[in-house]
């Protein structure tokens, strides 16, 4: 493996690490549910699931797990 390549693995690590370099702007992700699959989308602090729960409630499982697994990564968007 050559110099250069060490050096931006070397780099990688320690950006994998200062987590707060990272903000997710937006994305879709496929998420495999217990009863069916649901597509969750994110654009600029806001949340979108296509489960019955979240039409009712703005929020549900899918969309509470992902704020977990992404840790402080995403901007949440608070009503009033």
């Amino acid at each position: 493996m050559d110099y250069g390549m060490i050096g931006k693995i070397e780099k990688a690590k320690r950006y994998a690490e200062e987590r707060d370099r990272i903000v997710f702007k937006q994305f879709e992700v496929q998420f495999t549910g217990n009863h069916s699959d649901h597509v969750v989308t994110y654009n600029e602090g806001q949340w979108q699931c296509t489960c019955d729960f979240f039409h009712s409630r703005g929020r549900c499982s899918h969309t509470m797990a992902l704020e977990t697994v992404l840790d402080q990564m995403v901007d949440i968007a608070q009503d009033g």
